[in-house]
């Protein structure tokens, strides 16, 4: 259950505005958040479709309404990152972990923008950071590892 739906139900059933028990994957989305704001949809729509200006767009108007959704500031990052535009997607990024410091998604894709930018120390960090965060493997870690590992490859040839 998300936080928010806890509220609304924790508010319709007359309740103290305590959310009920929420524990969440922190790189999942909000299964609502796409639901219940059309720009969140649009934007992780134009995603998929590699329309990298109409993600930051749509991302960027569901950002004015939901300030506190790491989700939609690691998409926002990784929209610029696509664009080109690094200083934005590592504003993004910086701002999803300030919102989830444990939000798998944003330190993987930090750490790759990182490499992109040519700065190793601060993707391995970002490794670090999945590596307390994953007790079990997890895709992130994996991913960023064999972005790190061929980073090295790269720079060794």
């Amino acid at each position: 259950m998300t936080l928010r739906r806890a509220i609304v139900v924790s508010a319709w059933l007359g309740a103290a505005l305590v959310p009920l028990a929420v524990s969440a994957d922190p790189t999942d989305d909000d299964p609502d958040a796409a639901t219940l704001d059309p720009d969140y949809a649009a934007g992780k729509k134009a995603i998929e479709a590699k329309d990298w200006r109409a993600a930051v767009k749509a991302l960027s108007a569901a950002a004015l309404r939901d300030t506190r959704n790491a989700d939609i500031q690691n998409y926002l990052g990784y929209a610029h990152r696509h664009l080109g535009e690094m200083t934005r997607a590592f504003a993004h990024y910086e701002r999803a972990l300030q919102l989830n410091p444990r939000h798998r998604g944003a330190h993987e894709y930090a750490g790759e923008a990182a490499l992109l930018a040519g700065d190793l120390p601060r993707a391995q960090r970002h490794l670090a950071a999945l590596k307390s965060i994953c007790v079990l493997p997890c895709e992130e870690y994996g991913d960023l590892k064999a972005a790190i590992d061929a980073y090295g490859l790269g720079k060794a040839r």
